[in-house]
C-alpha cells in the first residue's frame, strides 16, 4: 500500500504515464496481505489485546517503511521480497503441521472459499497452499520491482 500510494503521488506529482500497471500491481498484493489477514483472523479468533497487537504492527511498519521507501524504493522492494520469501518458508512448515495432524485440518474461512473460488468444502490445507502461491507471487514482484 505504502510503495503503491507513493508511486501513485510521485506520478502525479510529476504528470508521468506509464506507472499505472505497478501501481494497479502493488495495491492489489495490498488487498490481497489484508484478505489473508482476514482469513487467519477468522480461523484464530484473536482477543481485543491480539488485535490491538495487530493495530500497532501496522502502524510501526507503515511508518518505517514510509521512510524507508522514501530513501530507498530499490532497497525497500528487495526488503519485502525477503519477508515473502520468508512468508513462504513459514506456510511450507504450517502446511508440515496440518499434514502431520499438530494442527487440525479444519474447514477453511467462507471468505477464503469465496475469494480463492474454492469447493464449498475447502479446508485450512487447500487455503494455505492458495496463501503461499499468493506469497511467492508477492517475493518475484518485489524482487523485480527492486530492479527499476
Amino acid at each position: 500500500m505504502v510503495a503503491g500510494m507513493l508511486i501513485h503521488l510521485r506520478s502525479l506529482r510529476r504528470m508521468e504515464r506509464g506507472n499505472g500497471t505497478m501501481i494497479q500491481e502493488l495495491l492489489d498484493e495490498a488487498v490481497n496481505e489484508r484478505k489473508h489477514l482476514m482469513f487467519f483472523m477468522e480461523i484464530a479468533q484473536p482477543n481485543r489485546f491480539e488485535r490491538f497487537l495487530i493495530v500497532v504492527a501496522q502502524f510501526i511498519f507503515w511508518h518505517f517503511y514510509l521512510v524507508m521507501y522514501l530513501i530507498s524504493p530499490s532497497t525497500s522492494h528487495k526488503m519485502i521480497a525477503y519477508f515473502e520469501e520468508e512468508a513462504v518458508r513459514s506456510y511450507d512448515e504450517y502446511i508440515k503441521l496440518i499434514k502431520d495432524g499438530t494442527i487440525e485440518n479444519v474447514r477453511a474461512p467462507q471468505l477464503a472459499i469465496d475469494y480463492y473460488k474454492l469447493e464449498p468444502s475447502a479446508d485450512l490445507l487447500a487455503m494455505v497452499y492458495h496463501v503461499k502461491w499468493d506469497e511467492q507471487r508477492h517475493s518475484e514482484a518485489n524482487h523485480r520491482f527492486a530492479g527499476f
